[in-house]
């Protein structure tokens, strides 16, 4: 059975839409190697509609000598969760169809390791609601926006998570990962 590990660029006040303010920080590489273990343990790659279509122009074209995730964005079976899309033409992609619960955790029993989420902050959330993301890997920026779209929303539901790990990085990010919560007997 397949793992579903969640990364995210955040900030401090939990916006993750268009995350172009990261851009502000310097990258540290120390970020990439921690990304590239994420992708590492991956061997699938799940995505919402509107992340899929900023992603398949900006991946499709990218060698491993300009960004070494390019292999595993471009090679790795791609599915695609939208009620919309009709056709995918990135390398390697499926259209899943509408989000559902049953059909993720379909997709969860049919691959044979980690499934890697990035950005799709709809389908996240979906997913954090119905307990099917078993990682959340939030690289957490030291701004706050005061606005736009948050990883959790003001009338979601109350999720319980456990912190597995956290590493403070040169630029000010902390990645902490965060597991679901054990409940308590």
């Amino acid at each position: 059975m397949g793992t579903i590990a969640v990364h995210e660029f955040i900030t401090l006040d939990g916006v993750i839409e268009a995350p172009s303010w990261s851009f502000d920080y310097p990258y540290d590489p120390a970020m990439g190697e921690a990304i590239g273990r994420i992708m590492g343990s991956c061997t699938a790659i799940l995505l919402g509609r509107r992340t899929y279509q900023e992603f398949a122009p900006a991946w499709s074209g990218r060698t491993a000598a300009e960004d070494p995730g390019a292999p595993f964005m471009n090679e790795s079976p791609k599915y695609v969760v939208s009620g919309s899309l009709r056709t995918v033409d990135w390398n390697n992609s499926a259209i899943l169809g509408p989000y559902s619960a049953e059909r993720i955790r379909a997709l969860k029993d049919k691959i044979d390791g980690g499934i890697y989420v990035s950005g799709s902050g709809t389908l996240v959330r979906a997913m954090l609601a119905d307990g099917l993301a078993d990682e959340l890997h939030l690289f957490v920026y030291p701004v706050a926006r005061g606005a736009g779209q948050r990883l959790f929303a003001d009338n979601g539901p109350a999720t319980k998570l456990a912190l597995a790990g956290s590493e403070a990085y040169s630029n000010g990010v902390l990645h902490l990962t965060y597991t679901p919560a054990t409940p308590t007997a």
